[in-house]
C-alpha cells in the first residue's frame, strides 16, 4: 500500500490562496501559485516567502554530540566559520553531507550550534528518521541523546532583498536580533522552554529560532517555529510585507532560484555516488593543499581514493531552453562521445547573457539596454574532467542545446552581503 500522503500546517492556506500543488518527498506542496517567473523574479527583487515545513531535523546532545558529528559529518566543525576557519560556536551553522562507508550521499545538511553539546541537524524532507537511525548506527559507546522532530516545528523561509525590512515589522526587538548577525549564523529558539527563547520574539511574544541562511542564493531567512504557531508567522508576515511586494512562492522559484545560486538538490545532483569532484568543496575539510582532509570521518577514504572518478559541473545556457531530466538527458562532449547525464536544468528567469558575459537583474554594474529572458543553467555529472567554458551539448529526446561550464551562475548574489545594506531602504 502506498504510503499517504502528508500535508504541512500551511496546507488549507495554500490551497485557498490557488497554489498548484505536487507530491514532493512524501508531502502535498504548493509548485506555484500563479507565476513561477513572477516568484522568481520577487525573491531577486523584493521578497518571497516558502512554506518548507516538509522539511525535517534531528536534535543531536550529549557530552560526545561534537564527537559524533565529526565522525559522521563531512565537514570539519573544528575548521568551518568564516575564512579564518574558526570553531562552531553557539549560533553559528555549517553545511555539509552525512555519507555511508562507501562515501555516497545519505542525505546533506545543515548543522546548528545551539550551545555547547547541542545541536540541530536540518536534513530534507522524510529523512528525518533515517539520519536518526544513522547517527544512533554510529554512535557507539558515546554519551549522547537524539531526537527526531520530524512534522513537530513549523518552518518556513522569507528571502530577498526586502526580508529584513518585512522582519523589522513582526519582530518584538530587531535592532538587537539584527546586531551582528552575519550570513549562516541564527538567534533564538522555537522551542519556549529554552533558555534561548528570549534572545528572538514575534511582537506577540512568540519565540522562533531565525536564521541567515536559506536555498536561494539571495539575502534572506529560515524561521522555526513551534507548529501551532506556523499559520500565524506565515499570516503576519504576508501582512506587515505587503508594502514590500512580498510574494509566497512554490517549490518550482525554489528549484530555478537554488539552481542559478549553484547550490545541489540532495538525491538529485548529490546521491548514491562519491561525494567529490563537485562545486561544493566547501562541505569538505580539505587541507590547504587540497589532497588530505583536515580530519578523518566516515567514507573519508572513499572520496580520497576513490577508483574511475565521475565529475559534477554547473552549467549556463544560451537561452531559456531546457532539456528534460526525466529521461534523463545525455552529456555529449566537443568530439560526440555521450559523457555522462543531466542531474538539474532549470530556468534562472533573471539572468541573461551580454556580449558573452552573465548579468543578473540585480548586477549593479548591467548595461542599461540589458534585459534578461533568462538562461538554462544546472548540474551535469560526467566521466570525464571538463573545465570553465569547455561547451557541450545536453540531449533529450526532443532536442539538443549547446551550454557552457561555468564556476558560477547567478552573478551578485546577495546572501553574504551585510545586513546593513538591507536595513537602509527606510
Amino acid at each position: 500500500m502506498a504510503a499517504k500522503v502528508k500535508k504541512t500546517p500551511l496546507h488549507e492556506w495554500h490551497l485557498n490562496n490557488g497554489a498548484n500543488m505536487a507530491d514532493f518527498g512524501g508531502y502535498e506542496m504548493p509548485l506555484w501559485y500563479s507565476s513561477v517567473k513572477e516568484e522568481h523574479l520577487a525573491v531577486l527583487t523584493k521578497a518571497g516567502i516558502f512554506d518548507t515545513s516538509h522539511m525535517a531535523a534531528v536534535l543531536v546532545s550529549g557530552d560526545d554530540a561534537l564527537e559524533l558529528l565529526q565522525h559522521c559529518f563531512t565537514n570539519d566543525m573544528n575548521r568551518c566559520v568564516g575564512k579564518s576557519r574558526k570553531p562552531l560556536y553557539p549560533g553559528r551553522c555549517a553545511y555539509g553531507a552525512f555519507l555511508d562507508e562507501q562515501g555516497n550521499v545519505l542525505d546533506d545538511t545543515i548543522i546548528f550550534q545551539l550551545k555547547e553539546n547541542s545541536y540541530i541537524a536540518v536534513v530534507n524532507a522524510g529523512m528525518g528518521a533515517e539520519t536518526n537511525h544513522y547517527l544512533a548506527a554510529n554512535s557507539g559507546e558515546r554519551n549522547v541523546e537524539l531526537m527526531d522532530l520530524t512534522d513537530q516545528v513549523g518552518k518556513m523561509d522569507i528571502q530577498g532583498p526586502m526580508s529584513a525590512l518585512v522582519m523589522k515589522k513582526i519582530l518584538a526587538d530587531p535592532d538587537k536580533v539584527f546586531e551582528k548577525m552575519p550570513y549562516f549564523s541564527f538567534k533564538g529558539h522555537f522551542d519556549s522552554a529554552s533558555s534561548l527563547a528570549a534572545d528572538v520574539k514575534l511582537i506577540d511574544g512568540t519565540p522562533i529560532l531565525l536564521s541567515r541562511t536559506g536555498y536561494t542564493g539571495e539575502f534572506g531567512f529560515e524561521i522555526f517555529i513551534e507548529n501551532d504557531h506556523i499559520v500565524k508567522l506565515w499570516e503576519m508576515i504576508v501582512s506587515a510585507g505587503h508594502d514590500y511586494g512580498i510574494t509566497p512562492c512554490g517549490l518550482a522559484a525554489r528549484d530555478s532560484l537554488r539552481a542559478g545560486a549553484v547550490l545541489p538538490l540532495s538525491h538529485q545532483d548529490i546521491g548514491r555516488w562519491l561525494f567529490i569532484n563537485h562545486p561544493w568543496h566547501f562541505a569538505l575539510p580539505f587541507e590547504l593543499n587540497g589532497n588530505a582532509f583536515t580530519k578523518e570521518f566516515i567514507g573519508d577514504s572513499q572520496l580520497l581514493n576513490g577508483h574511475a572518478p565521475e565529475y559534477t559541473y554547473a552549467f549556463a545556457g544560451n537561452d531559456l531552453r531546457k532539456v528534460s531530466t526525466s529521461d534523463p538527458a545525455e552529456v555529449i562532449d566537443s568530439i560526440g562521445n555521450s559523457i555522462g547525464k543531466v542531474l538539474t536544468c532549470a530556468t534562472d528567469i533573471g539572468i541573461g547573457r551580454f556580449k558573452d558575459r552573465i548579468y543578473s537583474i540585480s548586477s549593479p554594474d548591467k548595461p542599461e539596454e540589458f534585459n534578461p529572458r533568462g538562461l538554462c543553467c544546472g548540474f551535469v555529472r560526467v566521466k570525464k574532467e571538463l573545465k570553465a567554458d569547455d561547451i557541450i551539448e545536453l540531449k533529450d529526446r526532443r532536442r539538443k542545446i549547446e551550454v557552457r561550464i561555468v564556476d558560477d551562475i547567478r552573478p551578485d548574489r546577495t546572501a553574504r552581503m551585510p545586513m546593513s545594506r538591507f536595513l537602509d531602504n527606510n
